[in-house]
């Protein structure tokens, strides 16, 4: 429902990561995969996650007679220490190790030094052949027909820096998740109490706005998110004030609601 309120492609999405298998983490994963098989759906889903989630969307497909017109494909997650699951030329996707009831894990999404940018008006000036923008976008020197050499720096732009998402799914406050995202564009990372219920969130394995708040600050990210809200907050200002007071730079989750990084 919601990727339909707010106009994104389902079929955009190749890879799903999911942090445990808490309902409220998992229960829409049935009817989404269900509405994919609807829609037409004819290439392979990638499931990042326990080994347990295989079984529940089997057997949830067995009892159903869901016979989906595509495949799924899980890769089965390690919650001991983190690793990489994911590659390819412009992205990596590790693991973060969270500390809650159950294994957990958040996610580092980093991406990988991107190609500088072309001067076009210089491109097109020296008619540089198409075959060789791509070596001169990865730092090569232009060479003219002449032999007259022309250097990168004079027709590209420095690319822009690679950036770094961490997403720090349930869990206790934890310390030693600090140098695996510091220095993060965007942490996202779970406020589910105000401080004056930390010892309630210490018994359920959550955080406050300001376990979060301090994590942003010590790990010296850029901007923080916070989210995963008890629902006994209707209002969620006094969450943000808090976070906000520990560090500046820290938004809401808000549905629909989008950050630049």
């Amino acid at each position: 429902m919601q990727l339909r309120r707010f106009s994104i492609k389902f079929q955009r999405i190749s890879h799903i990561f999911i942090s445990h298998l808490h309902g409220d983490h998992i229960l829409g994963l049935p009817g989404l995969l269900a509405s994919l098989h609807l829609l037409g759906r004819t290439e392979p889903m990638h499931i990042y996650a326990e080994a347990g989630l295989q079984e529940l969307i089997e057997v949830n497909n067995k009892q159903s007679r869901t016979v989906l017109q595509y495949p799924l494909i899980f890769h089965l997650l390690d919650f001991s220490a983190s690793q990489v699951i994911f590659e390819d030329e412009k992205l990596m996707i590790s693991t973060l190790i969270m500390k809650h009831s159950i294994p957990c894990s958040g996610f580092l999404f980093a991406e990988k030094p991107r190609p500088k940018k072309l001067v076009k008006e210089q491109i097109e000036k020296l008619n540089i052949p198409i075959e060789q923008l791509e070596s001169i976008k990865n730092g090569a020197d232009f060479i003219a027909t002449d032999g007259t050499k022309v250097v990168n720096e004079s027709i590209t732009l420095p690319a822009l820096p690679p950036r770094k998402y961490a997403y720090c799914s349930d869990t206790i406050y934890n310390e030693d998740v600090i140098p695996e995202i510091t220095k993060v564009d965007l942490l996202y990372h779970e406020a589910t109490f105000m401080d004056d219920m930390k010892a309630r969130a210490k018994q359920t394995m959550h955080c406050t706005s300001k376990d979060a708040a301090n994590i942003a600050k010590k790990a010296d990210v850029a901007k923080l998110i916070i989210g995963h809200f008890s629902a006994r907050y209707k209002d969620l200002e006094p969450l943000l004030n808090e976070a906000r007071e520990i560090f500046p730079s820290t938004y809401l989750a808000s549905e629909g609601e989008k950050v630049n990084v």
